[in-house]
């Protein structure tokens, strides 16, 4: 299980769903489910995520260990 800041950094910089989708090249309701937590992003898609936020990838991602 993943979970990730996707969401709140995104909003920082002022853009939408519909922007980082098409930046990343994929579809807003992929964005909306990995930033839900619903949907496991590639590791090619986290880094370009990654990219489009000006973030890390440990600023964005991280797992979550079952305990």
């Amino acid at each position: 299980e993943m979970n990730n800041n996707v969401k709140i950094n995104r909003i920082k910089i002022a853009m939408t769903q519909e922007q980082l989708a098409k930046n990343v090249g994929v579809t807003r309701q992929t964005i909306g489910l990995i930033e839900k937590g619903e949907y496991n992003p590639s590791l090619q898609l986290c880094v370009a995520i990654a990219k489009e936020l000006n973030k890390t990838l440990d600023d964005l991602f991280w797992e979550v260990e079952n305990k």
